[in-house]
């Protein structure tokens, strides 16, 4: 049996296709925010997997992702309420630099980016997790938003995010699918934000009178 140290923050994971507005809701919670976006693997990563029949680096394939870091931080974090980031340019598909994030003595926070959902059983048998959440928009809606926010972004050139937008949009249903089997509760904004709001409540300590 796994013994673990004592946690005094839990997170909430919040998964979803890309577009499906997890930065929105998340900062829409309150709560303090680790973007799982910042770890994944830098462009020159022999391990980078390849879209099939293709030589586009498949960006969403969660071997594209360092989930090891990622659930280090998130232990971290719940454990010490501090730790150290890569700061992740899209565009560049590298680590620039390192940031620290401290969430003090907040007994929830949100972890959110599209492979959150890889993570959830790990941070469940570590005593991490709070909730999990999958947000879905509808396939066109999605493609829209996100072709719109990457091209604005400049995240990566036209051809390759309306390639990229076109097959996820084909996928869309499959990821969702995917991520709830994982354990992640499909849900719109508004039911996410509900439930965050819930869990923030669950966990914030109740005041207790002074004498």
């Amino acid at each position: 049996m796994s013994i673990h140290l004592p946690t005094s923050a839990r997170v909430v994971l919040l998964c979803g296709p890309s577009g499906s507005g997890k930065s929105l809701v998340a900062a829409r919670s309150g709560l303090p925010v680790l973007r799982l976006d910042d770890f994944y693997k830098e462009g020159d990563d022999p391990t980078l997997p390849l879209v099939t029949g293709s030589s586009d680096i498949d960006w969403d394939h969660p071997d594209s992702w360092d989930r090891e870091a990622a659930v280090a931080a998130i232990a971290d974090l719940c454990r010490t309420g501090r730790t150290k980031i890569p700061v992740y340019d899209l565009s560049l598909s590298a680590r620039t630099g390192e940031d620290a994030v401290d969430i003090g003595r907040t007994p929830l926070f949100v972890a959110e980016g599209v492979f959150a959902a890889e993570i959830i059983d790990r941070c469940r048998q570590e005593g991490l997790l709070a909730d999990a959440l999958c947000l879905s928009r509808g396939p066109v809606r999605t493609f829209r938003r996100r072709f719109v926010r990457d091209l604005k972004e400049g995240r990566k050139s036209v051809p390759f995010l309306l390639r990229r937008g076109w097959r996820l949009m084909r996928q869309e249903r499959t990821i969702v699918s995917r991520q709830t089997t994982l354990g992640a509760h499909p849900c719109d904004r508004d039911e996410a934000l509900t439930r965050l709001a819930t869990a923030a409540v669950t966990r914030h300590p109740s005041s207790t009178p002074t004498a």
